[in-house]
């Protein structure tokens, strides 16, 4: 029994000086966790610790805008944004961030590398440039590159969109079409002006995103 005990004692010893540990804490709600900490720590399970997640459930990090990465954490943290994956995964991370946290994190992804994503069907991907490029006038739906870019690196609160997983950005144009889960933005609007086809189009493209000639 008193084996038992001791074997407790320093197993709860050991459990407080790893929380103590701020160069390698997953707590959340210590706002003396370095952001830096945190990314890797923490976010690194689903986005990678470069920004760049394995899984394309999880949305690229990586050289995001920086605008845009403070502006969703915030949304996260006030519940203003509740697409079914933020719901799911992002409402608990983020309640207890604080906003000098929020802007840490954003500055360590803004300064990752992002990497381009596998090319796809040939033909769907020179659909999606047109419609990236030149948007689809018949429904005047403008064309992306008017808020995001002709490199589709976006602009403050607009994201970048170079090299963002395909599937990823499908599922977000459809939240932006069918809910209300990301309200606010010009996005909606633009939704319901492309098909299912134009939307897997634009975000095929959107993946690899060719060198522009």
């Amino acid at each position: 029994m008193k084996k038992v005990k001791l074997g407790l004692a320093v197993a709860l010893a050991l459990a407080g000086t790893a929380c103590s540990n701020l160069e390698r804490s997953r707590d959340l709600a210590n706002p003396n966790v370095p952001p830096a900490v945190t990314a890797m720590q923490v976010c690194s399970i689903c986005h990678g610790v470069t920004g760049n997640p394995v899984s394309p459930i999880f949305p690229r990090l990586a050289g995001q805008q920086r605008d845009y990465l403070v502006a969703q954490l915030e949304q996260f943290r006030s519940h203003h944004r509740a697409d079914p994956a933020g719901f799911e995964y992002m409402f608990g991370l983020s309640r207890n961030l604080t906003d000098a946290q929020i802007q840490g994190l954003a500055d360590y992804f803004t300064k990752q590398v992002p990497l381009p994503g596998a090319p796809g069907d040939p033909a769907l991907m020179a659909a999606g440039k047109e419609i990236f490029e030149k948007g689809v006038p018949e429904k005047a739906t403008p064309p992306c590159v008017a808020c995001h870019g002709p490199k589709g690196e976006g602009v403050a609160t607009f994201p970048r969109l170079a090299y963002q997983y395909a599937d990823y950005l499908s599922k977000q144009m459809h939240v932006f079409r069918e809910t209300e889960g990301r309200p606010n933005t010009p996005m909606t609007q633009v939704a319901h002006g492309l098909s299912s086809t134009q939307v897997e189009a634009v975000a095929a493209y959107l993946q690899a995103f060719p060198t522009q000639k």
